[in-house]
């Protein structure tokens, strides 16, 4: 009698089949565009004749980091990207604690917590814009009320307040995804062990450091590394509240990115400004996959 032939469901290829449209996305559209940047960094090419490239080599890395105003751009860009990880991941927790209370309307706060990143970025920023008008902006109002004057030009036009105000628009955003993640999170906690140590008399600070922060510490570091690279790419509510301005105050590398390429014609220095931040990003990454191993270990 003659062998069946094994259907396609029981082929030993079909998980390959079912990862191949995911496959070939990512090759096409972020393995390509990647090496293409890469082959960029490396040449002189304009945007006026994108086709003509001239090899470089590392003569575009040497000329933006010799550039004082990248070192500056690379100065904000960190401080931009710490502040809106602790500022985001340390709100978010916060909120996070609150919510996983017990209190009359909590569904309610639950469901209204996530409307900041469910908002458009372009609404954000032009809603933010607005609030911080110098002559009718709410928070303009509220920071001359307690004392902050931040002048005739407003907030978002003193260098000394605009990435301040930048940033208190960007963590509002990113707190209710923290908050909500953290919260999934909090569910994990196991109860029989907040019991047990409330009946050897631990306060609420020493349940939260010895029982609930070692369930959260792998999420907030996973959330740490999401915040930072989200950081690092975010574009349209700098560019629309300030457009890197004023005097360079808010100009972040895909700010500066953005001006290289698409106003100074120069894509080759863009893609070398570009790669800089694909090499902070894989820092990031590689060293929150060495803190968590060395962290699993020593558990």
């Amino acid at each position: 009698m003659p062998r069946r032939r094994k259907s396609v469901t029981g082929s030993r290829w079909t998980p390959y089949l079912f990862l191949a449209p995911a496959a070939l996305y990512i090759i096409a559209f972020q393995l390509v565009p990647l090496l293409q940047e890469v082959w960029l960094s490396f040449t002189r090419t304009t945007l006026l004749n994108p086709t003509f490239s001239v090899w470089v080599g590392t003569a575009n890395f040497a000329s933006v980091f010799a550039n004082p105003a990248f070192r500056q751009t690379l100065l904000i860009t960190l401080i931009y990207v710490l502040a809106c990880v602790v500022g985001a991941v340390g709100l978010g927790l916060l909120v996070a604690l609150l919510l996983n209370g017990r209190f009359p309307g909590r569904a309610v706060a639950r469901s209204l917590v996530t409307v900041p990143w469910a908002a458009p970025g372009i609404a954000v920023a032009l809603i933010a814009t607005w609030m911080f008008n110098p002559q009718y902006g709410v928070l303009t109002r509220l920071l001359r009320a307690i004392g902050i004057d931040p002048g005739s030009s407003g907030v978002l036009d003193n260098p000394q307040l605009a990435l301040a105000g930048v940033l208190a628009t960007t963590i509002w955003q990113l707190v209710p995804f923290v908050a909500v993640v953290l919260l999934s999170a909090l569910q994990a906690v196991p109860q029989e062990l907040v019991e047990a140590a409330q009946v050897d008399g631990a306060g609420r600070w020493t349940i939260f450091r010895v029982v609930t922060w070692q369930v959260l510490k792998p999420t907030i570091g996973l959330v740490a590394v999401l915040m930072t690279i989200w950081s690092l790419r975010r574009f349209e509510l700098i560019w629309l509240m300030t457009r890197g301005g004023p005097v360079g105050s808010t100009r972040t590398l895909v700010i500066d990115l953005y001006s290289q390429a698409f106003e100074s014609k120069q894509l080759g220095t863009a893609a070398a400004i570009g790669m800089v931040g694909i090499v902070i990003s894989l820092i990031v990454i590689i060293g929150s996959q060495l803190v968590a191993r060395a962290a699993g270990k020593e558990a």
